[in-house]
């Protein structure tokens, strides 16, 4: 059994002459956590298309446990819980009588774990779906995803219209998804959460695969801000190529994607007046690819 659940070879979707997305190639392994990233138009939603086979690739292939995604869709929709960014339910039924139904859909879905997922969101399953509030559903849909024991989840916008504590408790949902030995995609515009709970982040731009980092590799980065008096050193060769360095007049600036200790070391011997270090994170790493910025609380791309 491969160590991989997810592989996408070359996988390209094009309508006409655009195309949604190019030359895609991932591996995700099996209990990975998995962080989508990018803007609408993006190609996110096509790559998630195709590995539900709703889409047909135009070139390339995506398999989930060995599996085509298109030819075995069928086969495939067994192994995966899926949550859409626009998610609807059956507004004229009661939330639990739609929790009834879907557990009953489903041979890998539990009744009895849908109602406990329920008690933790504090979701009332008595309300009728078309009185519910938007957040209010958007609880019945995650708890109707994640009551279903399967190997792979997929959840686009997860925490969307969700309260900072609801927001915690869904990060807590997905890491013991993890523990359980359960994949992961989670596609999300909130940084923060992608930073909490994702082993490795891909950024999507114009349909093509742009970056790929794991989230520990991303947390070494640092920025070095400084003031100078007198002549700025060189950068040690040993240095030059994991540093960047901008100098201004009596300010530069370094960023690192690794360690410190030897830029600290090197830095020791510069005339520097003051110094403040901190770490890069996710969205200065975003933003070298995109001009738009995030929210860090969620909100629009």
């Amino acid at each position: 059994m491969s160590r991989f659940l997810i592989i996408t070879d070359h996988l390209t979707k094009s309508f006409g002459r655009f195309t949604a997305l190019d030359d895609c190639c991932l591996s995700i392994a099996r209990s990975e956590v998995f962080g989508l990233l990018g803007p609408n138009g993006a190609g996110k939603s096509t790559w998630i298309r195709l590995l539900l086979g709703f889409l047909n690739p135009t070139s390339g292939s995506a398999t989930i446990d060995g599996l085509d995604c298109h030819r075995d869709r069928v086969a495939v929709h067994k192994l995966v819980s899926y949550l859409p960014a626009d998610a609807r339910l059956f507004r004229m039924m009661r939330g639990k009588s739609v929790l009834k139904l879907f557990s009953e859909f489903r041979e890998s879905a539990n009744f009895e774990t849908g109602l406990q997922l329920a008690e933790r969101l504090e979701l009332d399953l008595n309300r009728w779906v078309g009185l519910m509030s938007t957040g209010m559903r958007q609880k019945l849909a995650l708890v109707i995803c994640f009551m279903a024991d399967t190997p792979l989840l997929i959840l686009d916008e997860p925490t969307s219209n969700l309260d900072p504590t609801v927001r915690g408790r869904i990060i807590e949902l997905v890491a013991e998804a993890k523990q359980a030995g359960r994949t992961v995609v989670f596609s999300s515009h909130v940084l923060s959460e992608i930073e909490d709970v994702c082993d490795r982040v891909a950024i999507l731009r114009a349909g093509k695969l742009v970056h790929l980092a794991p989230m520990s590799e991303i947390k070494l980065q640092h920025r070095i801000r400084a003031r100078i008096r007198g002549v700025f050193p060189e950068v040690p060769p040993a240095l030059r190529d994991l540093v960047t360095v901008q100098q201004t007049d009596d300010h530069v600036q370094i960023e690192t994607p690794g360690e410190l200790s030897a830029v600290l070391k090197w830095l020791s011997e510069a005339p520097l007046i003051g110094m403040h270090v901190q770490p890069i994170g996710l969205r200065s790493v975003y933003d070298r690819f995109h001009a738009e910025r995030l929210l860090d609380d969620g909100g629009a791309e």
